[in-house]
């Protein structure tokens, strides 16, 4: 690898090179930005599951079978908090929507033209509230969702204000999205600038330079709009672009550029107190640092490909986005940041300015001491971090699953208060209904029609099954299943899955010959919850297998690559017994959604052993001339400052991710942040070192009679 890195470092350090490398990285900023926008390309209607999942089948199935007939539900809610609901307000309320004729709504229930009856079953038992049904069109994304949602509302809430106590939302799967979609708009900004705020603080109050913290921005700055547009680029080509995958990124891009330009200035620091001339210092810097750097990020990177082999397509759609963005970001690692850092030399480092010959060597008044402790002490230091982790890791027996995420939307979202207003006055499934097809070879007879909705609604979790089309021939029918509980709880998930497998045997007995399709929100919980749980060990047993390897490339030692990966993954399942503890006891998230887990491994290992890989590299370096012992403080004490610096700017970015108002990415954010610290200050402070000392042994060597 050193063949390939230095003739690349030795000429973006020289003055020709750096100039070169800075003017090529403008050029193409400024050229990709006269082409598509990421925004034109991002798929707000995301298919998560894989084609082959039972729910996807069945939705296709009923599309074929009634087409035009699978528009996406939603629900009117009309609230009257102090009395009886009024029919007829409600009846001007809807007309006046119909009326607007709004592009995407197929239809709404017409309860004026209804039976008494039938009205009846529309309203909760204390007559505060009635629910209508409404549908989308088909095919449309969550951002046609969002624009049909919000003027139906502005027109249902400007005549519901003329009314005493009325109150209108739209709920259901299409006031869900809508509402989803919105947030993710507004927290994106959010997002982006809480991040910019958190590292510049963070760098200046560490470093206590204006341009140590300006510089890696910089360059930061011009990678995500290069990363931004070439993603754009491969939206144009085709390429599904998921919006959470973008909020993600975009963390992930900061907080790598940040960290790696760290590593640089660091050693480029050390060697201009050596060097006079600026350029020769930065050569040497990188000659240093370029590898491990380079390494790192290409371990990053090779996790993220991991990511293809997973079924979830949500974990799929991270591969060639977060691959693009990790090879921009180890390119510009080897290119623009040294580049840039060339450029501004000592200056870089005003106030303190690192002065030739001045200094053998940097002063390290913290991680000094502290190394010394720690190769003295590694049985003590060691120890005491083993048992914390072990004792944090047994918490994970009480991971918990969550699926409703419409509970951990704010408050005060429409379609989340309109949500918990149906769910207390009504059969909760009528939130989100299951749709069944059953095709036959046969005509079903009304008897047999008869007899099997009777047997589905022995089911306790079922609160009632209506026919809602057939076939001319009758041959094919389609229900709608409401369940009892919530649709989107865990029980009703585990309901729905016991059902798929009785159907068969219930259609069966009373001599109903053909196949049943389950579709819906909760059929697709179901096969997300399964899909996710094949996924977790898959990328789990890959990614260990692939960074494994790559450990063992650059130490060439089987056995210092095994304690390493332990220690990465006894980490992470510390970091997530931890999380869980705190998210509930200081959030009140006593459960989490399953993508976590996954996000978590994803980064808290991959980024995770960047830190490990710094230390193993100075500690291989120094080990050339020095005792396993003396050369160990030394990669303790020099990179000690650099790694817990970056440890915490890279923790406090992601936790940038608790502004989000969506709590998956609240959740996420936080695990991962509590991951980082731990490999920064326990695992590559004392853990790795303790183990190093362990097993690695002083080899019999002649030089200077040792």
């Amino acid at each position: 690898m050193r063949k390939l890195l230095y003739p690349i470092t030795d000429w973006v350090s020289s003055k020709r090179g750096m100039w070169i490398t800075i003017i090529a990285w403008l050029v193409l900023m400024v050229g990709l930005s006269a082409g598509p926008r990421l925004g034109d390309y991002k798929v707000s209607n995301f298919q998560s599951l894989p084609d082959e999942a039972q729910s996807i089948i069945a939705e296709k199935k009923t599309e074929e079978l009634f087409p035009n007939e699978q528009g996406t539900p939603g629900i009117l809610v009309f609230h009257n908090e102090n009395g009886d609901i009024r029919t007829d307000e409600v009846t001007q309320i809807i007309e006046g929507i119909v009326a607007e004729d709004i592009k995407g709504i197929e239809a709404i229930v017409n309860i004026s033209s209804l039976p008494p009856q039938a009205l009846t079953g529309f309203i909760s038992d204390d007559r505060t509230t009635m629910i209508v049904p409404m549908e989308l069109e088909q095919d449309l994304g969550n951002s046609e969702f969002a624009k049909i949602n919000d003027k139906a509302s502005e027109i249902g809430n400007k005549i519901a204000d003329k009314f005493d106590n009325m109150s209108f939302y739209i709920t259901g799967p299409a006031g869900i999205a809508g509402d989803t979609l919105k947030l993710f708009e507004q927290a994106d900004v959010v997002l982006l600038l809480a991040t910019i705020g958190i590292i510049l603080v963070l760098l200046i109050a560490i470093y206590r330079s204006p341009l140590l913290a300006f510089i890696p921005l910089l360059a930061t700055v011009i990678v995500y709009q290069v990363v931004n547009q070439s993603i754009a680029l491969l939206g144009s080509g085709g390429l599904e672009i998921n919006n959470s995958t973008t909020s993600i990124m975009s963390i992930l891009l900061f907080a790598a550029v940040i960290d790696y330009s760290l590593f640089v200035f660091s050693r480029y620091r050390e060697e201009l107190n050596k060097v006079e001339n600026k350029y020769e210092a930065m050569k040497l810097a990188m000659r240093a640092t370029g590898e491990p750097v380079f390494f790192a990020g290409g371990t990053v990177l090779a996790a993220m490909l991991i990511l293809f082999f997973a079924n979830f397509r949500d974990y799929q759609n991270f591969a060639p986005v977060f691959g693009l963005a990790m090879f921009f970001i180890m390119l510009a690692s080897i290119t623009l940041v040294p580049a840039l850092f060339t450029l501004f030399g000592r200056k870089a480092f005003w106030p303190k300015i690192p002065q030739y010959g001045q200094e053998k060597e940097i002063k390290h008044g913290i991680w000094g001491p502290f190394a010394k402790f720690v190769v003295n002490k590694p049985g003590l230091s060691g120890g005491i971090v083993g048992v914390f982790l072990l004792i944090t890791a047994f918490n994970i027996v009480n991971l918990d699953f969550e699926f409703d995420s419409v509970k951990k939307f704010p408050e005060n979202l429409p379609s989340r208060v309109g949500y918990e207003i149906v769910e207390t006055r009504y059969d909760k499934g009528e939130l989100a209904p299951t749709t069944l097809v059953i095709e036959s070879d046969e005509a079903i007879v009304p008897e047999k029609v008869s007899a099997f909705t009777d047997k589905l609604e022995e089911y306790d979790e079922i609160a009632s099954v209506r026919l809602t089309a057939q076939s001319e021939e009758s041959n094919v029918l389609k229900l709608s299943v409401v369940l009892s509980e919530d649709p989107y709880s865990t029980e009703s998930i585990d309901m729905m899955k016991e059902l798929r497998e009785d159907t068969p045997n219930l259609l069966k007995d009373i001599s109903i010959s053909g196949e049943a399709y389950y579709s819906g929100v909760t059929a697709k919980l179901v096969d997300e919850r399964d899909v996710n749980t094949k996924d977790l060990f898959t990328i789990v047993i890959l990614e260990t297998i692939l960074i494994f390897v790559l450990l063992f490339v650059l130490t060439r030692s089987t056995k210092m690559s095994i304690y390493m990966m332990a220690t990465i993954l006894l980490s992470y399942v510390s970091a997530l017994g931890l999380g869980i503890f705190l998210v509930d006891t200081l959030f009140g998230y006593d459960a989490l959604s399953t993508r976590v887990p996954v996000y978590a491994f994803i980064f808290l290992v991959a980024l995770g052993i960047d830190y490990n890989i710094i230390l193993a590299s100075r500690f291989i370096e120094e080990r050339r001339n020095d005792r396993v012992k003396d050369a160990l403080e030394v990669a303790i004490r020099n990179t000690g400052g650099v790694i817990s610096s970056a440890g915490i700017i890279l923790a406090a970015t992601f936790a940038a991710l608790t502004t989000m108002p969506i709590a998956d990415l609240f959740v996420f954010g936080f695990i991962v942040s509590i991951g980082i610290l731990i490999d920064t200050f326990l695992v590559r402070g004392m853990l790795l070192p303790a183990l190093i000392l362990l097993f690695e042994k002083d080899k019999q060597v002649s030089h200077n009679g040792q």
